[in-house]
């Protein structure tokens, strides 16, 4: 761990910055104490951030689950190696006021700087504690663009995150890469599924239901306590496989590191009370599941599959049916769906707040040609989506590319699988 004490002169980009708003802070009265800067560079430093750290997650406008302290920690510990850890930290005397989770690693011959938590760092940003203005974010994003990295590919972001505000020299270009359908329940579920449905799409569904119970004794699981959400992860993994099988899959639930990181991060969201799974059973047999999260009122649903022996009778969209009627039931007034524009999610969801993978902070000269290369490259992609013949063309040649795709594992900073993986 680096300690950096402000107003020093050890640090002088960030040390003008705080100095310029000292005399703000000390007439306002709103915070008390100076800054302190920490860079936190070891597991046995991060490890101690826990509490503090959750409570800059849960007083966000939009808290994320992969930036709880327990997702990011055993993340390092499962997917970690070949990264340094490099997390910006601020203080108010002990109490933590701010921080950037970034690790760096090597790509290409450059030190590229992300979230941890890699491609699964969904609505990852500065945290911040309340009461903190843009002057701690900007000292934060100070700090990481002078560290040991080239450039930033920061993968997650809202168009509305504390990083995507910046300006000036630590601007960082957005490219929209997720959908996210976003679901208001505030009414209640019922309420919501009559407003989301008419009655031919309720008929749908109920045929459905129909046609399940003529295969066996259909019931629920929902599980919430460690005891319960362990065995029903396990059914999970199963599911998914079978869902999966023979097709890309970069969601971590095959793997065996991936079933190892999943079943530790899954103890810690217990502890924390913010972990769910709904399974529907057929006979006593899982044949669709999901995962989802809790933040107070935000839902969050991280993953579903079923068992395509029974895709006739659409487990997976009666699953999800049951599973937002079970997040509207403990209070949640917003879900976020986290994906791609699937139709289920479309006619649901009230509208869209897409998720951005951002490019920026450059540390040097290389690193900024890369920025510029891969955001021409990358403002391309974006306007070939908007034709209709390139939508075609790429849709139409899917399952070639995935037959020649290299295994992926979008957990790892670098996308590469591991041999035994």
């Amino acid at each position: 761990m680096t300690p950096i004490y402000l107003p020093l002169g050890n640090y002088p980009s960030v040390t003008t910055l705080v100095s310029e708003q000292a005399a703000v802070r000390e007439t306002s009265g709103k915070r008390d104490g100076a800054l302190r800067f920490e860079t936190v560079d070891s597991e046995e430093a991060f490890a101690r951030l826990g509490d503090q750290w959750n409570d800059l997650v849960y007083t966000s406008a939009r808290p994320s689950p992969f930036m709880l302290h327990c997702w990011l920690l055993e993340w390092w510990r499962f997917y970690g190696e070949g990264c340094r850890l490099a997390v910006e930290t601020a203080y108010r005397g002990e109490k933590l006021v701010g921080a950037l989770p970034l690790v760096t690693f090597a790509r290409g011959g450059l030190r590229v700087a992300t979230f941890i938590g890699a491609r699964q760092s969904c609505l990852g940003d500065v945290l911040l504690a309340d009461g903190e203005g843009p002057e701690v974010v900007e000292a934060l994003v100070a700090r990481a663009s002078a560290s040991d990295h080239d450039y930033a590919d920061l993968f997650g972001l809202a168009a509305d995150s504390r990083l995507a505000a910046l300006r000036g020299s630590g601007a960082i270009r957005l490219f929209q890469r997720i959908a996210a359908p976003v679901l208001d329940v505030s009414g209640g579920w019922p309420e919501t599924y009559r407003a989301k449905t008419d009655s031919r799409k309720r008929s749908h569904h109920k045929r459905r239901r129909r046609q399940l119970a003529e295969l066996g004794k259909v019931e629920i699981g929902h599980a919430r306590t460690i005891d319960e959400l362990e065995p029903a992860l396990e059914e999970g993994f199963r599911v998914h496989e079978l869902r999966w099988r023979g097709r890309p899959d970069g969601s971590g639930l095959v793997t065996a590191t991936g079933k190892r990181f999943n079943r530790a991060a899954l103890r810690g969201l217990a502890e924390l009370d913010a972990s769910r799974i709904v399974s529907l059973l057929v006979d006593g047999k899982t044949i669709a599941w999901s995962w989802y999260f809790v933040l107070g009122e935000h839902g969050y649903l991280h993953r579903l599959a079923f068992d395509p022996a029974f895709a006739r009778c659409s487990p997976g969209l009666v699953n999800a049916l049951d599973t937002l009627e079970s997040v509207a039931g403990e209070g949640v007034t917003r879900v976020e769906f986290l994906g791609g524009a699937e139709r289920y999610k479309v006619e649901l969801a009230d509208r869209f707040e897409p998720l951005h993978l951002g490019l920026g902070l450059s540390g040097s000269a290389a690193g900024r040609a890369v920025v510029r290369s891969r955001a021409t490259w990358l403002g391309l992609r974006e306007r070939g989506k908007r034709s209709g013949l390139a939508r075609k063309v790429y849709y139409g040649s899917a399952g070639a590319r995935n037959r020649l795709a290299r295994r992926r594992d979008v957990l790892r900073p670098n996308g590469v699988r591991r041999a035994g993986d």
